[in-house]
């Protein structure tokens, strides 16, 4: 009995002499990996070196707006430019979508800005207000250029049940440049204009008596409009130089309109869709390229005719 004792001890050392074994093996092929995974780039990547890859933007050494100095030797100006440069460059979808969809309305927004004598800069107002897309606001403005429907009234612009010329690019932005035109008169510099065009000009113009100060930069104003100029600003910096953003474009990456053929309407219409196949279109595109239209039919008042685009 003593002998079998002896060897039931001498198994159950051996037993435990190898587990420990086995386990200092586990323990070992447990630590080279873990020396491999922090060599290997991708796990490092995983642990933080991954904000190497987010670009810091350089501010240019100087800027203007409709040719008036940015004044970026001041902090608190080169911050609130940065912040807008940052949140519109890093939403690269956005600004992928708008740079390809500006080739189809930019041209002729510059066009007529030129021709009506306002700043070329601000075009990029109207990025800021719409995007280049004929949105609503809840506050009741509408197209390229947000005209509530009084103001609209004010400038010659058409809203009625049938046409609503806020979503008219030509007209709108006419429109617009008399607004503009307006507004500089009241204020005699570009960068208030731009600012107002946001607030209102009586808004504005309050805040500049109750302040004692005229500069925009130097105005205590709310978040919208402390941030607006700003955003125009920001639309400038990445549109005149994009490479400097990440964005790299080719010609054939932006989107252009068909060449269109203008059709004069001096007559109701009576049903767009049937009227828009008889010009070998469709309804599609007719509402595509005059989003002015806003109802099935079209009611034409004496001695009023409109212009319709339609591909050629």
């Amino acid at each position: 009995m003593q002998k079998s004792h002896l060897a039931i001890i001498y198994v159950l050392i051996l037993a435990c002499l190898s587990l420990s074994i086995y386990g200092l093996m586990r323990t070992d092929s447990h630590e080279t990996p873990e020396v491999i995974l922090e060599e290997n780039p991708i796990y490092a990547t995983s642990r933080g070196s991954f904000r190497d890859s987010v670009k810091i933007f350089l501010l240019p050494d100087s800027l203007t707006f409709a040719g008036e100095a940015v004044p970026l030797d001041i902090p608190d100006v080169r911050e609130r430019l940065e912040r807008e440069l940052y949140v519109n460059a890093y939403w690269e979808s956005n600004m992928v979508l708008l740079m390809k969809r500006s080739t189809k309305f930019l041209p002729q927004i510059e066009k007529l800005l030129l021709e009506n004598q306002i700043p070329d800069d601000f075009k990029y107002l109207a990025i800021a207000e719409s995007g280049l897309l004929n949105v609503a606001s809840p506050a009741g403005a509408r197209g390229f250029w947000q005209f509530l429907e009084s103001t609209s009234k004010e400038y010659g612009l058409e809203v009625s049940k049938d046409v609503d010329e806020r979503y008219h690019l030509e007209k709108s932005t006419i429109a617009a440049s008399g607004y503009l035109k307006k507004a500089f008169q009241k204020f005699g510099d570009w960068t208030a204009v731009a600012a107002s065009y946001n607030m209102g000009q009586a808004g504005f113009a309050r805040r500049q008596e109750e302040q004692l100060i005229s500069n925009y930069y130097d105005l205590y104003l709310n978040e919208e409009t402390s941030r607006y100029l700003f955003r125009i600003l920001a639309f400038k910096v990445i549109f005149e130089n994009p490479s400097d953003f990440g964005f790299n474009l080719k010609p054939e990456d932006y989107y252009q309109n068909p060449p269109l053929r203008t059709i004069e309407v001096s007559d109701d219409i009576k049903n767009l869709a049937s009227w828009a196949k008889m010009k070998n279109s469709s309804y599609k595109e007719l509402k595509q390229y005059n989003p002015w239209l806003r109802d099935k039919d079209l009611n034409v008042r004496r001695n009023k005719s409109y212009t319709i685009l339609l591909p050629e």
